[in-house]
């Protein structure tokens, strides 16, 4: 008995597309873990924006990253029309564009300091998987932004990886910034 399967016309290239975008993701991931792991972490920060320490900077930052990410989970429900079964209003679009871009901008001088003056590390599991979650966010973003560009990429894929970088960044504050935290209080400065 002969078993025939039927493809749909073009899956191929959606299946190239998708599985290009992970690749360019899991690339990025992986530079950034080999770029901290092989590099001397400088054991500095280079600036504090007013912060008494890096690790005030880091904290502080991560958590309004965390916020805008949390914006972004909520205006993507939205823009799926999870929230309610009213059209999306085309200001949720915008919303979630800018969230994410802020979120992106703020997180950057976190990943900086992590990366440069700290490195990827592994001395315990709370720091292996902080690092991981860090570079698997990065990657993850990389992959969302490339596939908000590919046409006729499965209805699944941006979803995946917006899911994806919100484990991450959800991982790595846990990680990290709620690890400060529980140690310091809230200090402001």
């Amino acid at each position: 008995m002969t078993t025939v399967i039927i493809k749909r016309p073009g899956t191929e290239k959606n299946a190239l597309a998708v599985t290009s975008v992970f690749l360019v993701g899991a690339a990025v991931a992986v530079g950034l873990g080999v770029y901290g792991k092989e590099h001397t972490p400088a054991g500095r920060p280079i600036f504090t924006l007013g912060f008494s320490s890096v690790l005030q900077l880091k904290t502080w930052l991560s958590t309004v990253v965390l916020f805008f990410v949390f914006v972004q989970i909520v205006t993507a429900l939205g823009m799926y029309g999870r929230l309610s079964s009213a059209q999306p209003r085309p200001w949720v679009a915008q919303l979630h564009r800018w969230s994410g871009t802020i979120a992106f901008v703020v997180s950057l001088p976190v990943a900086f300091h992590c990366l440069w003056s700290l490195g990827f590390q592994t001395n315990t599991s709370r720091v292996l998987i902080h690092s991981i979650a860090g570079c698997v966010l990065y990657g993850a973003y990389a992959s969302k932004m490339l596939g908000l560009r590919v046409r006729r990429l499965s209805g699944w894929t941006l979803p995946v990886l917006g899911g994806l970088a919100f484990a991450a960044i959800v991982v790595a504050w846990l990680t990290a910034a709620l690890w400060f935290f529980t140690r310091s209080g809230l200090p402001l400065t």
